[in-house]
């Protein structure tokens, strides 16, 4: 999937959608994020040395099982985060770098649905992690949000 199908499934938009490609392959979501250099988190993290920041690694695997919640987590629901753990952080991703990820669902309890992943730059590990979240109906939109 590419970015614009990867909005038929997220609700991630613009700067948020930190998912160049990804696929489910054979229950393992495969997802790229090029880290182009001029993204908002870079901005000050840090200062002649651009690192990126772990929440966002963390954000990149979440978006990546999504892929595996195609048909889930359609119209009308979302997929939102409910724990991290047993998060390390192994290597920094710099500006220029292919975040590459690995997430396997592990575990599920209607809305409950737990996983594990890996960020990888050029076979590197740079984060393991595991994590959960439920999947929701959608909260009407907000008409004050325009």
């Amino acid at each position: 999937m590419n970015r614009q199908e990867l909005e038929s499934i997220l609700p991630h938009r613009g700067r948020m959608l930190l998912l160049d490609e990804c696929e489910n392959i054979d229950g393992v979501a495969h997802g790229v994020y090029t880290v182009k250099g001029d993204e908002f988190f870079l901005d000050g993290h840090f200062p002649g040395n651009p690192i990126v920041p772990g929440v966002i690694q963390c954000e990149i695997l979440a978006q990546s099982a999504c892929v595996l919640l195609d048909g889930i987590a359609d119209k009308g629901k979302l997929a939102v985060y409910t724990g991290l753990n047993n998060v390390k952080f192994k290597s920094q991703v710099k500006p220029g770098d292919r975040f590459e990820t690995e997430v396997r669902l592990t575990r599920t309890k209607h809305p409950f649905y737990f996983a594990e992943g890996t960020g990888s730059v050029d076979g590197r590990v740079c984060v393991k992690a595991e994590f959960s979240f439920a999947v929701i109906d959608k909260p009407a939109p907000d008409p004050s949000d325009g």
